[in-house]
């Protein structure tokens, strides 16, 4: 075990970090990375950025609600992140009295931001290598259940010891990376009274739509401000007219010199999930079932929900948050596809394969189980494969798709939020389509039995009037009927009988699953650790996880193909060109937008081309969770905020292309142009550590 570890370490800290790629871990960029940096160009030490000892970048840097990244940008809890991670927390606090996303809100003091409930940010208060206290009992001989088993107890063990000494509103989470074999402690600190202080119209916030989304060029001004409020002694405390705005550690300074090309840049934020070390054979399965499923399923519902929200502002206002949900990952997993084929990816993860199979075979005994580890991996995709695959379209066209099924399984209490974004004829409507679909492309053993039971012996398989039987006689058609359901009634209902059928169907493919799964585990970590110990010079990353990771690069354009040329920054131009009256909920350009464009009206905010730069492009390694992130100069000082990667590249998940990948930013001068000049909010303008060079 000593051997192991101290091989994952040496991996780990070798020489030179590779350009470009990579999603670094804060503790090792003065060992791995701080001198490429300042090779091109940062300005600041690894301890400026992160630091055991003092308040340092990462202070600033927050877990913005469940999957997005922000950044304090005030000495009064300022936070800047995406429109689109905003857009849950704006679409609640809207009506169609009070509509902030059509028409955006500003509060004009503390006194009007609106309090967001359930919304949270988390602080990181510290990060701890404790991979020797997880796996420094494990048997080298130990089979994986037992390995797990180990790895469980020891760190249900350290997080409840951690715990046990920390202040209230900090808690403890221990995370796996490289597959399992190396393991860190993270200590967080939580917010809860979150309020929002401003957004843009979604016609510039969202300017664009799903046309647009992970297009370049692009002109969207995506980002949402709020605030972070604690009790008076700076503490994490619930909602409260007595909290004041929190005074962090760190804010970060807004430099307005802009950028040009080659510059360096960086991002600090919480990526999500990458898959870099996928075999061919889980490429496989996502190319011919994973993704092919979710983009005919998501796409049938989201037209049917995108026909019903152009003809109502009501039903816009509350499906606005569940389509853009929706059709984010949709969009994400065509493109994923296309570029995983374009590229070749397959063919590249062959010879990588190829290539760990023959060291494995050469330098490793049998015991040590690297030999086996691909054809164990080969064999247990090649099961895996029609459970997922059938449990996907459980999720996707029943629990996910019919929310009758959702409102069914819904404690009393939680009833009425959930019908506040609800029309039931709508998801009458999208219910028809779900278990039609459902009917001709699922496997027959796995669909609920409610198709055998009900539809086809009381309706003769006609699922259309099985629907509207079922919506007809639910109590759940309402809240005020559903709301007032005894227990023993809620067992009786239509609605819920659908839903426990499906239940009881997807429950069936877990045990298949959860036996399948150590096999997988063992043979991605053995993979995983191989691959590390073939090339121990090589500056190895672990793959996104929701933890805080930097990566860093450059200002620089693109060639998406032949001829083609992209340049590195879009400005208000192609904005205004951008605008089409037929197709108003993604290309309307406000009229005091155009009147500023007319005057020119940029004030210091227009580049020193005389311009008013809207979105850049960095060659930057990020992925979903880096929404929101700061995009920061060499200085350290915030120029933008990452919100998106590019079309031609979004195979970058399983393989980076240095060639081609960029992350989308928008500029931080429109961001402020916005706040200034559009919105007229001094009031936010004088909290911002503005900084220029410029006279």
């Amino acid at each position: 075990m000593k051997k192991v570890l101290f091989t994952l370490a040496a991996a780990m800290m070798s020489l030179t970090a590779m350009a470009d790629e990579g999603m670094w871990l804060l503790p090792y960029l003065q060992k791995m990375n701080i001198k490429d940096m300042k090779a091109k160009g940062l300005k600041l030490s690894a301890e400026d950025i992160y630091s055991v000892n003092k308040s340092s970048l990462k202070d600033a840097i927050v877990i913005f609600g469940g999957g997005c990244t922000g950044e304090i940008v005030s000495d009064k809890g300022l936070i800047f992140t995406n429109h689109h991670c905003g857009y849950g927390s704006i679409q609640a606090l809207s009506s169609v009295e009070h509509d902030y996303l059509k028409y955006g809100f500003w509060a004009s003091s503390h006194g009007e931001e609106l309090p967001v409930p359930g919304l949270s940010v988390r602080f990181v208060v510290s990060i701890e290598d404790v991979t020797a206290t997880i796996l420094g009992n494990v048997p080298s001989i130990a089979g994986e259940e037992e390995r797990q088993k180990i790895v469980a107890e020891n760190t249900e063990a350290l997080v409840k010891k951690m715990n046990e000494g920390l202040p209230e509103g900090q808690s403890s989470q221990v995370v796996a990376f490289f597959g399992g074999n190396q393991y860190f402690a993270f200590v967080y600190e939580t917010f809860t009274d979150i309020r929002l202080v401003g957004t843009p119209p979604s016609s510039i916030g969202k300017f664009g739509g799903d046309t647009d989304n992970w297009m370049w060029p692009r002109h969207t001004g995506d980002f949402s401000i709020f605030r972070v409020y604690a009790s008076k002694d700076n503490k994490p405390a619930a909602y409260s007219k007595e909290n004041v705005p929190y005074k962090p550690k760190r804010h970060l300074e807004i430099s307005i010199d802009g950028y040009k090309e080659g510059d360096f840049s960086m991002v600090m934020g919480f990526p999500g999930s990458t898959t870099r070390y996928m075999t061919s054979y889980e490429i496989d399965q996502m190319l011919e079932v994973d993704n092919p499923q979710r983009i005919f399923i998501r796409g049938e519902r989201q037209e049917i929900l995108w026909e019903a929200m152009e003809a109502s502002d009501a039903v816009r206002i509350k499906y606005a948050s569940k389509y853009a949900s929706s059709s984010n990952y949709w969009k994400n997993s065509i493109g994923m596809s296309n570029g995983i084929q374009k590229l070749n990816v397959k063919g590249l993860k062959q010879s990588e394969e190829q290539a760990f199979q023959k060291w494995a075979n050469a330098n490793t005994l049998p015991e040590e189980r690297y030999i086996d580890a691909l054809p164990n991996m080969e064999k247990v995709i090649a099961e895996i494969t029609p459970i997922e695959g059938s449990m996907q379209y459980l999720q996707e066209a029943f629990l996910r798709g019919i929310e009758i099924i959702t409102a069914a399984r819904t404690a009393t209490p939680r009833l009425e939020a959930f019908y506040k974004d609800y029309e039931v004829e709508l998801d009458r409507k999208v219910a028809k389509r779900m278990m039609t679909i459902a009917k001709e492309n699922m496997d027959p053993k796995y669909l609920p039995s409610i198709y055998a039971e009900v539809i086809d012996t009381q309706f003769g398989g006609n699922i259309e009037q099985y629907v509207d039987w079922l919506y007809n006689n639910s109590a759940f058609y309402s809240l005020e009927k559903a709301k007032n359901l005894s227990d023993e009634a809620r067992k009786e209902d239509p609605a819920y009988a659908l839903a426990q059928s499906v239940i009881k169907s997807y429950n069936s493919l877990v045990p298949a699953y959860q036996a399948l799964s150590p096999k997988y585990n063992e043979a991605h970590r053995l993979y995983v650790d191989g691959r590390m110990k073939m090339d121990p010079k090589k500056a190895w990353y672990s793959d996104a996880n929701f933890t805080i990771r930097l990566t860093y690069g450059q200002v620089l354009p693109y060639n998406p193909a032949d001829a083609i040329t992209y340049n590195y920054f879009t400005t208000l131009e192609g904005v205004i060109a951008k605008e089409d009256t037929s197709n108003p909920l993604e290309f309307t350009v406000e009229e005091k937008l155009k009147e500023l464009f007319r005057k020119k009206d940029y004030g210091r905010y227009a580049d020193a081309d005389g311009k008013l730069h809207v979105g850049f492009l960095c060659n930057l390694d990020i992925t979903g969770g880096n929404s929101g992130s700061p995009v920061l100069d060499g200085n350290g000082r915030l120029i933008g905020l990452a919100f998106d990667g590019n079309w031609e590249a979004m195979s970058g998940d399983v393989a980076f292309e240095p060639e081609l990948q960029r992350c989308i930013a928008v500029d931080v001068r429109y961001v402020l142009f916005v706040i200034d000049k559009f919105a007229g909010c001094n009031h936010i303008m004088s909290e911002l550590d503005i900084v220029s060079k410029r006279k």
